[in-house]
């Protein structure tokens, strides 16, 4: 009897100490589902060409000519 409840205080220690493990690298869940709708699109939005980029564009094209 007296090693049945050594194994089974055992046993609940390494399930306790495992559920703990895996739960501290699961990360911090996001608290708002529009948050995580704002980060992928503008992660998928592409990125507008500013004025400087466009001149230099045109510019390379107007020399190869």
């Amino acid at each position: 009897m007296n090693k049945l409840l050594t194994v089974i205080a055992a046993a609940m220690f390494a399930a306790v100490s495992a559920s703990a493990f895996a739960a501290s690298h699961v990360g911090a869940p996001m608290k708002d589902g529009a948050k995580a709708e704002k980060k992928v699109e503008k992660k998928a939005a592409p990125k507008k060409a500013t004025a400087k980029k466009v001149e230099k564009k045109v510019e390379k094209k107007a020399d190869k000519k």
